[in-house]
């Protein structure tokens, strides 16, 4: 397979706004881009945002020239504007038959060298690259919102994929400014499976009336070190994402209840209230609302660290203990992926295997539930008295 992506032509599906982003980030990189949309109003509203960003990129600085990095860009409404691409991407709805359609319809017009890369945050690679004649050619390459600002990459090798496509991938995403991370295709990749506690178990906490939404969230920040609490974060997301995005790992974890979604997260979704962008969420965002002030109880504030983190912890060991990812790699997706204030691997060492195997039995006495249950690995890990990171 024809595998020179460093100077070739990148399309991209999608003119949204991961689409057009992705976009932005491979022109800015020196790449020919085509961005592709079935909706004509949409790619008309991507050019228009694309040469706003760009030209404010080149008043401060960041770029050298506005024009230059815009003529790089074609718009189309037809796949066949493929056709001389080296690197197609998608970033559509999170629909897996969608998804599939498309890809059979794009290998149509490309070239047998053409690399098919799908930006899915939590749909099977695998399931997408079996559409495919070529499935070799399929892998997946999960950016994270806003593309241009966020690091992480997530580069996901679906079982059919060339495993030299990998490295040169990763080599890819190097040369365009990114932090790519290698993780298996297994449910939500490494970000999206490993950060569920920070939601689901700060939404259990409030759920069994232990704290309130303004004390969770005070205590992960202000004790935690985390730049947003749990509600705000979920929020900030939306629920019609981050409650999706939930539901569709535990169900691809055939029901494991440590990715149990929350009926307080549906209702809201249920009502509408999505978060900021519909005013109203687990906070209301209406001028004037009255916000509880949080309870400052350091007793209190620590036990909601140590349930949250403990729970994080579990999930990155676990996930190292599966081998989805190098622990490098998994300490480099929760920094630069979620801007956690250090990874959760050197979390469990500062505070000791022993000390996160204790929080967590102690949880699972209480409750008698397997969302509570240990990783295998911290076990050896406190048993033998061996840190995570070397």
């Amino acid at each position: 397979m024809e595998q020179n992506l460093s100077s070739g032509i990148v399309g991209v599906i999608g003119a949204g706004a991961m689409g057009s982003g992705i976009a932005q980030v491979a022109a800015v990189a020196g790449h020919r881009v085509v961005l592709f949309d079935t909706n004509a109003a949409a790619v008309d509203k991507a050019k228009t945002n694309l040469t706003a960003t760009l030209l404010k990129l080149a008043e401060k600085g960041k770029i050298a020239n506005a024009e230059e990095v815009l003529n790089r860009f074609s718009f189309a409404t037809e796949l066949s504007a493929f056709k001389d691409c080296s690197l197609v991407i998608e970033a559509i709805i999170e629909n897996l038959d969608i998804k599939k359609k498309v890809f059979a319809d794009v290998e149509a017009v490309v070239s047998e060298g053409c690399v098919l890369a799908t930006n899915t945050s939590s749909l099977s690679v695998t399931s997408i690259a079996a559409a495919c004649k070529k499935a070799d050619r399929v892998i997946g390459l999960h950016f994270f919102n806003p593309a241009p600002l966020m690091a992480l990459v997530e580069v996901i090798p679906a079982v059919q994929t060339d495993t030299a496509l990998v490295d040169t991938c990763k080599g890819l995403m190097k040369q365009w400014g990114k932090a790519p991370v290698i993780t298996k295709d297994t449910p939500g990749f490494i970000v999206n499976r490993v950060a569920r506690p920070f939601y689901g178990e700060a939404i259990r906490i409030y759920e069994e009336g232990i704290a309130d939404i303004p004390t969770i969230d005070a205590a992960m920040t202000e004790m935690g070190g985390f730049k947003m609490g749990p509600f705000t974060l979920t929020d900030y997301i939306g629920h019609d994402v981050n409650y999706v995005v939930t539901e569709t790992v535990f169900q691809s974890f055939f029901f494991d209840p440590r990715y149990k979604p929350s009926f307080s997260q549906k209702r809201l979704l249920e009502a509408g209230w999505l978060g900021r962008k519909t005013g109203r969420g687990f906070y209301n965002y209406a001028e004037g609302a009255a916000h509880a002030e949080p309870n400052k109880d350091p007793e209190l504030g620590k036990y909601i660290v140590e349930r949250i983190v403990v729970m994080l912890i579990n999930e990155a060991v676990e996930a190292l203990h599966l081998n989805i990812a190098s622990a490098q790699d998994l300490e480099l997706a929760m920094t630069k992926g979620v801007n956690y204030p250090k990874g959760l691997l050197q979390w469990a060492d500062e505070w000791g295997a022993t000390k996160c195997l204790e929080v967590l039995d102690g949880l699972y006495n209480e409750y008698h539930e397997d969302r509570y249950r240990a990783s295998a690995l911290l076990r050896k890990h406190a048993a033998s008295g061996r840190k995570f990171l070397l």
